[in-house]
């Protein structure tokens, strides 16, 4: 009899360790992803000393700042998405740093000293959508240059599967609650000055047009596959 009572004893204490391991928040591993090319790998298009301060300072500053700005909350425990998805309710500072640390995530990635092309499929959508490329860059090309102060533009999939171009100012992006146009990115240009001022000072348009040398159409192509196979 002490023997069955011993063992329903361990059964009931691992039962409570299981069930406390499965309710153990995890935190999330957010990373400073390495530069995909060298800091000179974009020129003449992008000169290396804007990439390198632009990188090691301004992103790395962003990234080191959210994960302050997140301690010790429950935003340790979340993806940027979610954090995203209800930042109209988080601390400024998360709102911020948590912005300036995801788009300039993306923003690396969707440039390449290889640039490519636009695959087939989102070619074909982006002239249904705005008439044909060299429509939508021109759009797009519009929106950035009127970006008023500091701010991104970006080429989004809406959640009703829609091509739109849309801009947001400091660090804000489509994935957040208070987006005035909501969407999965696709490609996006920093116009913040620092992105741009050591080499094309006050001529954001001459940056702007240089951008498209290069555009990383494979991720972007990538980026496009994936978020219309959800839909």
């Amino acid at each position: 009899m002490k023997a069955i009572k011993n063992s329903l004893l361990a059964i009931f204490l691992l039962i409570i360790a299981i069930s406390a391991f499965a309710q153990e928040k995890v935190k999330t591993n957010f990373e400073f992803l390495k530069l995909p090319y060298a800091f000179n790998a974009l020129e003449p298009s992008i000169d290396s000393v804007t990439m390198r301060i632009h990188y090691s300072k301004h992103h790395r500053a962003y990234y080191d700042n959210f994960l302050k700005a997140i301690a010790g909350t429950e935003y340790e425990y979340q993806t940027i998405g979610e954090i995203f998805n209800n930042i109209s309710k988080a601390p400024v500072a998360v709102r911020n740093m948590g912005g300036g640390y995801y788009n300039h995530t993306l923003f690396w990635a969707n440039l390449s000293p290889t640039p490519g092309e636009p695959s087939a499929k989102l070619k074909s959508a982006i002239e249904n959508r705005f008439g044909s490329m060299d429509a939508f860059k021109e759009a797009f090309s519009k929106a950035s240059s009127s970006v008023f102060g500091s701010g991104w533009t970006w080429l989004v999939v809406t959640p009703e599967g829609k091509l739109e171009i849309t801009s947001t100012s400091n660090q804000d992006n489509p994935l957040m609650d208070i987006a005035s146009i909501k969407g999965t990115p696709l490609l996006t240009i920093d116009v913040w000055e620092h992105a741009y001022y050591l080499k094309y000072q006050n001529k954001r348009a001459d940056y702007i047009a240089a951008f498209w040398n290069v555009v990383n159409w494979t991720e972007v192509n990538n980026r496009y596959e994936k978020t219309t196979q959800k839909k």
